[in-house]
């Protein structure tokens, strides 16, 4: 098997790089995916994306112990499956900060990657300086409005901050309800934006429940892939690159797996190094910590009835299209700061337990997510097993600043708890801190705290991969995720993965300029 384009991953950033690069009929493109297709109906609807937490569509990794958080392993979902982690995750359309892209350096700066978030973008606001539409991937006001979220927000201005009904416009602090990439009231994944309108054409192959080993070289050039299939060994030959979009956690293991990372490591599995390089190295993520409080207000329990699926179903929008964290904000805790260093989440549900302790009472949540980590972990082979979970080491809240933000971050969430919007509705705390102390509100987040899921930089820019996302000491070889991220964003990262395959498609096809038809991917079937 061979093609021009062989691309591992059909996560956010593979479909849109298989959807792009097939859009020229002389290049053959293989997608390759470990997982299954994205058909399962729970996928589509948004209520649900908890149930697919542990579910034979999702990774599963476990990170390994925590220092910071009191030794405890966090769990670390990713979606395996067409869509990868865009099939599973909250749908929040957020971008972070111009000062983020900024400091990424020249080809990277927020003027010259604004036009590739807007070419992706269909936003149902319409063409702006900030939005584009009639791209791929739909971009939406939540359908669901739970009231309890109007009664977060009003808390938050009576506290002294400001809605910003904008949060990915002119300016990025404030607090609105978020926009959403959904389309009719139902999720709107990579998949569904980029891979499936372009499944028709002929030069384009997608190949799921396949597990990639390693990166095959001739000398320094990547040639192509081995990967497995029903328990066979295959090769596939790569005419002009391979493309790793295998994630954070994945992309450095096959890298490693393939004799690039550090060479004293891969020592240890009797893996010759090719190209000495700090692959699985700058691991960074967003750590974020939530108050709980109990309400006799229905909120955003009990939402699976038969009325709420017909809604759904007919007029696409009532409780089943929530994403639970409907709305946030942004917050700096404290003077002298560049930006905000923490993000909120209002959710008009319970969130504990990471997530995997289903809700037993009506409530809401809120709570900081700290979004300029100073802490950096690591990924790096368990075994010499390429189909082995990578060893994961998160290290959140491993530094003074990190703590520093998420207790503030804390006190600005118990301010906001004690306004009379939320007084009004609140029955009991539910899980909060004990006291309002640095040690109690430190204490709660060791004790509460976790990845909020978006972790980036393991293969980052500058130190494994060039500007153009070119693994150094190879040739034919590149990385496009959100393992390339040289510094993760103060946002939510899915609009950026997608937005660097959009511009890695341009690299990859060697364009100078943003192609005006690129959109009509959309429209194709």
């Amino acid at each position: 098997m061979a093609a021009d384009y062989v691309i591992v991953g059909a996560g956010s950033a593979g479909c849109v790089l298989a959807g792009r690069l097939s859009e020229d009929p002389d290049a053959e493109v293989l997608l390759l995916e470990a997982g299954g297709p994205d058909s399962a109906p729970e996928i589509r609807i948004p209520a649900m994306f908890p149930a697919l937490f542990k579910s034979g569509l999702d990774w599963d990794l476990l990170g390994e112990p925590e220092p910071g958080l009191a030794g405890r392993r966090l769990y670390l979902p990713r979606g395996r499956m067409l869509g990868g982690s865009s099939s599973i995750n909250a749908m929040i359309y957020l971008r972070g900060a111009r000062a983020d892209y900024d400091a990424w350096g020249p080809g990277w700066t927020y003027d010259e990657v604004l036009p590739y978030f807007k070419r992706s973008e269909d936003n149902e606001w319409g063409e702006s300086e900030y939005h584009g539409a009639g791209g791929p991937l739909a971009v939406a006001d939540s359908r669901s409005l739970c009231p309890l979220i109007d009664a977060e927000l009003e808390a938050a201005v009576q506290a002294g901050y400001e809605l910003n009904p904008d949060l990915n416009g002119a300016r990025q602090e404030g607090v609105a309800r978020f926009q959403l990439t959904q389309r009719d009231g139902l999720r709107c994944s990579a998949a569904d934006a980029f891979l499936h309108p372009a499944a028709g054409r002929p030069n384009l192959t997608v190949d799921t429940g396949v597990y990639v080993r390693r990166i095959l070289f001739d000398g320094d050039r990547a040639t192509g892939v081995e990967l497995v299939r029903n328990g066979a060994v295959e090769t596939v030959h790569a005419e002009r690159e391979v493309i790793l979009a295998a994630g954070t956690y994945q992309s450095p293991v096959l890298l490693m797996h393939s004799g690039i990372g550090p060479a004293d490591e891969l020592a240890l599995f009797g893996i010759e190094a090719r190209a000495d390089l700090p692959v699985g190295r700058n691991l960074q993520d967003h750590f974020m910590v939530q108050l709980n409080y109990l309400t006799d207000e229905p909120g955003l329990f009990g939402i699976f009835t038969p009325d709420n699926f017909a809604q759904l179903e007919g007029e696409g929008c009532g409780p089943l299209t929530t994403n639970y964290p409907e709305a946030g904000g942004f917050f700096r805790t404290r003077d002298g700061l560049a930006g905000p260093d923490v993000e909120f989440h209002f959710s008009g549900s319970l969130f504990y337990d990471e997530g995997l302790t289903a809700p037993h009472d009506s409530g809401y949540c809120f709570g900081p997510v700290v979004i300029q980590p100073t802490s950096r972990g690591t990924v790096k082979l368990r075994t010499p097993l390429a189909d082995s979970k990578p060893l994961v080491a998160s290290n959140l809240m491993s530094t003074e600043e990190d703590r520093r933000s998420a207790v503030a971050g804390l006190r600005i969430a118990l301010e906001i708890a004690a306004q009379p919007a939320l007084k009004a509705v609140e029955r009991a705390p539910f899980r909060v801190p004990e006291g309002d102390s640095d040690d109690d509100l430190l204490a709660f987040a060791r004790f509460a705290g976790q990845t909020v899921y978006h972790p980036t930089s393991t293969c980052a820019m500058g130190a494994v991969v060039d500007s153009e996302l070119r693994v150094y000491g190879t040739e034919g070889l590149r990385v496009v995720d959100a393992s390339v991220m040289p510094e993760i964003t103060r946002a939510n990262t899915n609009a950026t993965v997608i937005m660097i395959a959009e511009k890695a498609a341009d690299l990859i096809r060697s364009r100078t300029s943003l192609d005006a038809a690129a959109p009509a991917l959309k429209g194709e079937s």
